[in-house]
């Protein structure tokens, strides 16, 4: 049985209310369950319990976070979230500190980690087009890639020892949407990133 703890990041605004972001983490619960996974959801706009929060990391194998990408980082509701559970988690939960010791100091930091064996995801959602990305004529990313700008995401995962799955990113979905053709590659992602998890049991 696999466990996956579900975190939509999306801070609500007049303009963005959150349907999409909701949208997806809607598709990912669906399916999740429908291949026998137990599922757990945290909305940050609805608040948290810390510790709640802390054990619902330590029990999942999959940690999937669906945000909308705000001012080229994560909505500051999801950042607050990350600063309170992962703060306190650093008691021994989540990591031991950050790795090092005074006594010890050839240990590197960041490798405190104690969620080894789980795994996470990114679904993010940009206003930026697809095309902006990975091409060095482009003037503002410089070629850079989706990952390269949620390097500091995936570093906090890093720095509990949790391992990546590849990132999906729906883009330009302010002006120029294409959401069906989105959640098709949405799930298609799904299904190859977690085809090894799927339990024979299901759907016979």
């Amino acid at each position: 049985m696999t466990n996956v703890l579900i975190i939509n990041g999306h801070q609500p605004y007049p303009f963005a209310p959150g349907a999409l972001n909701g949208a997806f983490e809607a598709r990912a619960r669906a399916f999740f369950e429908d291949r026998g996974f137990t599922v757990r959801t945290t909305r940050v706009a609805d608040g948290w319990h810390v510790d709640d929060e802390i054990e619902r990391h330590r029990w999942a194998d999959v940690v999937f976070m669906q945000f909308p990408c705000n001012w080229m980082g994560v909505s500051w509701r999801l950042k607050q979230y990350m600063d309170e559970v992962y703060t306190a988690g650093m008691d021994g939960r989540l990591c031991a500190g950050d790795g090092r010791s005074r006594t010890d100091p050839a240990k590197q930091y960041g490798t405190g980690g104690t969620l080894d064996g789980t795994r996470y995801m990114f679904s993010v959602t940009f206003n930026a087009p697809a095309e902006s990305f990975g091409d060095p004529e482009q003037t503002f990313f410089e070629g850079r890639s989706v990952d390269d700008l949620l390097w500091p995401m995936h570093l906090n995962m890093r720095f509990f020892a949790a391992a990546p799955l590849p990132t999906f990113s729906s883009h330009d979905v302010m002006k120029n949407p294409r959401i069906e053709n989105d959640f098709a590659r949405f799930d298609a992602h799904l299904a190859a990133a977690f085809a090894a998890d799927a339990n024979p049991e299901i759907n016979r």
